[in-house]
């Protein structure tokens, strides 16, 4: 398996677990396609009915038909959804987004604080009681909030905790509140990945840099370096057109040397056959090795033939 050191906090009788995770979710190459679902509490339900997004994605179960037959390495949303919905997916490999908060307070009222929906050993219950293959746990942070002592003392318990269980802990970072002038500064956002991998996290998620000027995968092998043995993977972001979004993800993990991809949005806004077609091309590219032209091929065709 490529890509993984045991870390230190992970007790010798769970390094089999670990690893048997770990391999499940990357697939052996230490890249990680992770297919998020949290956005129901993040963003309510602004993501999931409107112009533009597929009559399916209305129902919290579209999500899970396609993380059932899609290719990829985990379906992350929260412990709610899964224990309403996992007892007929139980193939899908699992995540647990432990924190959430919605979007309805902005920034310019209230610096965010986004804490713990469940604790650890609730998780642990829930590792043993659903039968469920759950690999690791998620947590968002927000440097340069008012709160991140908050955020960042309850990230680090969490993911010593995960690994006490033999899980992996994937920590979402994004710079944020009053005293952020720019989330999508390269420097700022390297700034995160150095912070994450700070906390022992074993993948953090972030947003890509944005530039007019400069060639921003890049600047974004910065990030990439902070890192060091903490995987890095780019938030999808909003819905995009397929090729371009493959392009940019190909030049994410081919150029600046990310570690995979998170994506949401535009993954589920779409019918169910075009949103899988999507996660094997995503899968592809991430996991695989595959070019642009090879994965929209892939997107291209029947998402039943593999």
């Amino acid at each position: 398996m490529k890509g993984i050191k045991i870390p230190l906090d992970v007790p010798k009788e769970v390094w089999n677990t670990f690893t048997e995770n770990f391999e499940m979710l990357t697939h052996g190459t230490g890249r990680l396609m992770l297919m998020a679902g949290d956005q129901k509490i993040e963003h309510l339900n602004d993501d999931f009915y409107g112009p533009g997004i597929a009559p399916g994605d209305a129902d919290p179960e579209h999500m899970f038909r396609i993380a059932d037959r899609g290719d990829i390495g985990v379906f992350a949303t929260q412990l709610g959804l899964i224990s309403r919905y996992g007892m007929d997916y139980p193939k899908v490999p699992y995540l647990i987004k432990i924190n959430s908060k919605t979007n309805l307070i902005p920034t310019s009222q209230k610096d965010p604080l986004s804490t713990a929906l469940w604790k650890m050993k609730q998780i642990k219950r829930f590792l043993k009681d659903s039968g469920l293959k759950i690999l690791g746990v998620g947590y968002t942070i927000y440097p340069g909030s008012e709160f991140e002592h908050i955020m960042l003392a309850e990230a680090a318990r969490i993911i010593f905790e995960a690994h006490r269980l033999g899980l992996a802990a994937v920590i979402w970072a994004y710079p944020r509140g009053k005293a952020v002038k720019d989330e999508k500064d390269e420097h700022l956002i390297a700034g995160a990945t150095g912070l994450a991998a700070c906390l022992g996290a074993d993948f953090v998620k972030v947003n890509y840099p944005e530039s007019k000027t400069k060639d921003v995968a890049e600047l974004f092998k910065e990030a990439v370096k902070a890192a060091g043995r903490t995987g890095v993977i780019c938030a999808g972001g909003k819905h995009a057109e397929v090729k371009e979004f493959l392009t940019r993800l190909y030049e994410q993990i081919h150029i600046s040397g990310a570690s995979g991809n998170a994506t949401g949005r535009n993954i589920h806004q779409r019918p169910l056959d075009e949103a899988v077609r999507l996660c094997n091309a995503i899968f592809a590219i991430t996991v695989k090795g595959a070019d642009v032209p090879e994965a929209m091929r892939i997107f291209q065709k029947d998402p039943d033939v593999h």
